[in-house]
Formats: C-alpha cells, structure tokens, sequence
C-alpha cells in the first residue's frame, strides 16, 4: 500500500497510519482507510498521465483544462462560447484562478475574448483556431491512454465500479453540502 505521500508502506507502517486516523475519527474501518488510499493513488496516477500526455505542448494542466472546457462545449454540448464563470464553475476553480488562465491562453492566441452582446458586464470566450488544435491534439493522446487504462476491467467490473464510484461521490457531495450549510 502506498501511504499520503506515495511511498510503499510495510504492513507496521500501514497499521501504524490505519490507527492514527481512527485516532480522528474511531468509526472509520481500516478497509475505508485503504480505499481511502487507493483512491488517491488512482486520481494521483490518472493525473499525471494527464500531465504528461499533455506536457510536449507547453501547456500546464490548468491551462489544458480551460481548453478543454471549452473544446467540450463545442464539441458535447454544441456550444462555442462559454463565459469565465461557466469555465471556473466546470474546473471546480476560483474565478480569479480561472481569469489569469484565460488572460495567459489568449496572450498565446489559443482562445478569443469579445464582450457578451447581452450583458456588456460579462465575456464570451471561445477556442481560437490553435487552441482548437492543440487541444484535439493532447485530447486524443489523453483520452486513449485514459480509457486503454480502464478498458484492463471486463465489462462487469467497469460497470461495477461505475456503480460504486456513483455510490460514493453522492455520499461525499452529500457531506460536502452538509459542511457548507453548516458553514453558512
């Protein structure tokens, strides 16, 4: 098992970790402390294939993912445009991290910028031609590596994991929303 900073772990080590967080919180089984770990080493794993199926175009990862919200927009949704607070909203982003990315993608002439015609307050952002390139470019790289690594499970175990993983992100929205009320 590899613990919280990614190094292997010996079973006193683990045992060690598994009693320090039921320390925290004693109704946390140590099988959902190894899960918990697991968890973390797949998105850690998934996001630096990202990293590097993305890292021959200069781009770091933030950046990408502006392009690629966008790219999904025209490409899923049938939207060309989006505005900054619908690409921060997608990215899970702060507005103003959200505003130095755009600022730095249209700098290089990867995405456009013009005044929402609706509401002068607001901008419509869109792929400019290179941007659009490069992001199909990197997006296929990414995506085949991605789905070559889950295509390794049948198609139960997919459709297993789905359900599990469904299971699991509405119990932690759930507690999300729960702290933010509480917060309020």
């Amino acid at each position: 098992m590899a613990g919280p900073h990614n190094e292997t772990w010996n079973e006193e080590k683990e045992q060690r970790w598994i009693t320090f967080v039921q320390s925290i919180n004693s109704e946390i089984s140590p099988q959902a402390v190894r899960l918990i770990g697991e968890m973390r080493k797949a998105a850690y794993a998934m996001h630096h294939i990202g990293q590097a199926s993305i890292a021959p175009s200069g781009l770091s990862h933030a950046q990408y993912m502006v392009l690629m919200s966008l790219y999904v927009g025209e490409q899923v949704d049938g939207r060309a445009e989006l505005n900054p607070s619908e690409i921060s909203e997608r990215l899970g982003n702060s507005r103003n991290s959200t505003s130095s990315l755009i600022r730095g993608l249209e700098k290089d002439g990867l995405i456009t910028r013009q005044l929402d015609e609706n509401d002068r307050r607001k901008f419509k952002i869109r792929l400019a031609d290179d941007g659009r390139d490069l992001v199909s470019t990197y997006s296929h790289k990414h995506i085949s590596i991605v789905g070559g690594s889950f295509n390794q499970l049948t198609e139960a175990e997919q459709a297993t994991l789905g359900q599990l993983l469904a299971k699991l992100t509405l119990k932690i929205e759930e507690a999300r929303d729960r702290m933010e009320q509480e917060t309020r």
